[in-house]
């Protein structure tokens, strides 16, 4: 049996099994411009494709056609183990989308799990700002719940058939090493997916766990952000609207739109420059400094509070300057740019890879929880840029900051509960008409006129 498998964790490499997390340490690359990505071998023969590590999506999915972006590609009439269903998927991101056809071939992991293992997986046929220039990943994983899957929860998830198949542990681990470095550099960064468990090697001190609120994304509840120790005093709600996930997809920490106006607000009244460019907080306008200046000191600290698995305390995760003032460019010998690593979002608090470069994250789908460790890659210059303390009480928030009525797309629940109204109103009148007597009816003439553009059978819901 796997090490810990009857309660879902491990925390010891099992090198004679199918567990070995020594041999999964260093298994990405990557930086948080770009992402982080994983060397999968596909179908038989194999065919090597590096593959992005995305928890906030569900999708396996890898280019099918060539792509002016895209370096490789999975042709699955090469491979003798290809099975085509046939159907037809469409997946959204907040950046980019793609359409594929679903089918079945057998992956194996050079630096993860051992054995081959038959996964579900979409060739993608046609893409639109999804694979973008310089990107060195062919393909994507997504690792959430099967809620997120297209085109319905029924296409069984990477892990989920890892877990099955392999008989691991519903558990995996995520260290990303770019802390401090230039974003979408000429090199690539070093990180660690650890599938069935934690790899004590790879986090310092205790791991904090929060709780999933709901599992599809891994949805969190924060309860408050402090700017420089001094708490931004917002309702913790607006924290959580509509919706607070850990995406390593993401390459920023987003915030909600008003929740972003206090940070910034915060960051530029705490820093030590006085006059700043509104351009650099939108993410339009880098700012550059002489390379031997180093202007993180400028800057304040940023801390999330999580609520703790008692829920009477938190914890909080802080991320120091050199992990969202981003090095991005170099320009002559002199200077050198920076990017705010921070952004707004119209539906959700997203830490992205701006915050997890600084922690080890346990993503413990076994105990419904997501676990924090400060990572001993977070470092610049010697001197880590990420910390965790507590426990903290909860007594000065709410007793719950997420809204009890989870709306997965809050747009469409609104609009099919108001296209139900209006069909429930039609069908009353509808009815009253049928008991008027006949005499009251109107008498159609050949003038009559009926537009199918307004039916009913036209604009029906579906």
């Amino acid at each position: 049996d796997a090490p810990g498998a009857v309660d879902g964790l491990a925390l010891a490499s099992d090198p004679g099994g199918t567990l070995n997390f020594l041999a999964m340490v260093e298994n990405l690359q990557g930086d948080s411009g770009r992402g982080y990505y994983l060397e999968m071998l596909i179908g038989t023969p194999p065919q090597a494709l590096n593959i992005l590590v995305d928890t906030g999506s569900s999708n396996f999915a890898v280019a099918g056609v060539p792509d002016p972006d895209v370096t490789s590609y999975f042709d699955p009439e090469l491979s003798s183990t290809y099975r085509s269903q046939g159907i037809e998927v469409t997946v959204k991101y907040s950046q980019g989308s793609w359409t594929g056809v679903l089918g079945t071939d057998v992956i194996t992991m050079p630096k993860g799990l051992y054995g081959s293992y038959t996964i579900n997986i979409a060739t993608i046929l046609e893409s639109e700002n999804f694979f973008l220039p310089g990107v060195k990943w062919h393909g994507i994983l997504g690792l959430a719940y099967d809620a997120l899957a297209k085109p319905s929860s029924s296409v069984e998830t990477f892990f989920d058939s890892l877990v099955r198949q392999a008989k691991i542990p519903n558990i995996f681990s995520l260290q990303m090493c770019g802390a401090g470095l230039p974003v979408s550099g000429s090199g690539t960064n070093g990180g660690s997916l650890v599938l069935g468990g934690i790899e004590p090697s790879l986090y310092t001190g205790d791991i904090w766990y929060t709780p999933i609120k709901e599992e599809w994304y891994y949805q969190v509840e924060i309860l408050k952000l402090e700017v420089g120790g001094q708490n931004l005093q917002l309702d913790c709600r607006e924290y959580n609207a509509d919706k607070a996930i850990v995406d390593s997809g993401t390459t920023l920490l987003r915030l909600p739109e008003k929740v972003f106006s206090a940070v910034v607000q915060a960051i530029a009244r705490t820093s030590l420059i006085q006059e700043f460019s509104s351009e650099f907080w939108t993410g339009t306008q880098l700012a550059c400094w002489d390379r031997s200046e180093k202007p993180w000191s400028l800057f304040p600290k940023l801390s999330i509070y999580l609520r703790d698995e008692n829920s009477s305390r938190s914890f909080r995760i802080s991320i120091l300057p050199q992990l969202y003032i981003q090095p991005i460019l170099v320009i002559g010998d002199n200077l050198q740019c920076y990017r705010f690593g921070i952004s707004s979002s119209t539906n959700a608090l997203v830490i992205g890879a701006t915050v997890m470069e600084g922690f080890y994250v346990i993503f413990d789908r076994a105990q419904r929880r997501v676990g924090f460790a400060v990572s001993p890659c977070a470092e610049a210059d010697g001197s880590p840029v990420s910390e965790i303390e507590g426990p903290f009480t909860t007594a000065d928030v709410a007793s719950n900051c997420v809204s009890t009525v989870s709306f997965h797309e809050p747009v469409l629940w609104i609009a099919s509960y108001a296209l139900m109204s209006l069909c429930g109103i039609i069908l009353l009148v509808l009815i009253v008409l049928l008991l008027i007597p006949p005499r009251c009816q109107h008498r159609y003439t050949d003038n009559d006129v009926v537009n199918d553009e307004s039916s009913l059978v036209r604009h029906r819901w579906k």
